[in-house]
């Protein structure tokens, strides 16, 4: 069960900007962004906002999700950081999820969805983390990936191999991640990966309201 103060701090942090002409009552929207990010289906997502009596589309809530543009907040200071990547189905492409996790918390730090994984796009993903986070001195936990640890030398950034222990923090993340993927499979059908990747972002933001 949802914990009411989680939930009513989750929805406080939706920002409703890209609202223009919308008929539905901002808190409503606001329920519905969290409830179909949290885990409910955008069916019974529809069926709670019958309830209240206001009949939309599930493209509609859809929409709203993709253009609320959630991601996890900045300005972290963790002690670890588990980073490492797994594949994600996009229609029939595969695409690669880098995420990078404070496994103290379980909390998600940073999510960027890739056509590939090598070298580049590490330090890429590397070099956003470190704008939104504070981890200079931060012990970061890989795997024997070599991109890794390429791209964390580069930024002379500590790390340690691990097969288990605190990076198991990240690999019980995935676990969920693919979870809500296999289990809402239909968001991905013929999606842009913008728009799997900004689902996936909302998955990562909702995910640290709730744990």
């Amino acid at each position: 069960m949802l914990d009411p103060d989680r939930l009513t701090g989750s929805i406080g942090q939706i920002e409703l900007e890209f609202v223009e002409r919308e008929a539905t009552p901002e808190p409503l929207m606001k329920l519905s962004i969290h409830l179909h990010s949290a885990g409910l289906s955008l069916s019974d997502t529809i069926s709670v906002l019958d309830s209240f009596g206001v009949e939309r589309a599930r493209s509609t809530v859809h929409n709203w999700v993709q253009k609320a543009d959630l991601q996890p907040t900045s300005g972290r200071d963790p002690d670890h950081v588990a980073l490492d990547e797994t594949v994600i189905q996009l229609d029939n492409e595969q695409y690669w999820l880098y995420a990078a996790v404070d496994p103290e918390t379980n909390e998600f730090l940073h999510v960027k969805l890739f056509p590939t994984r090598n070298t580049a796009l590490t330090k890429l993903f590397v070099q956003e983390l470190t704008e939104k986070h504070d981890v200079e001195d931060s012990l970061f936990l890989i795997d024997s990936a070599p991109w890794l640890k390429a791209a964390l030398h580069d930024f002379n950034l500590r790390f340690q191999t691990e097969s288990n222990g605190n990076r198991n923090a990240v690999e019980r993340v995935f676990k969920e991640l693919k979870r809500r993927t296999k289990q809402f499979a239909n968001h991905f059908k013929h999606a842009e990966a913008e728009t799997g990747e900004n689902w996936l972002q909302t998955f990562a933001f909702t995910w640290n309201q709730l744990i």
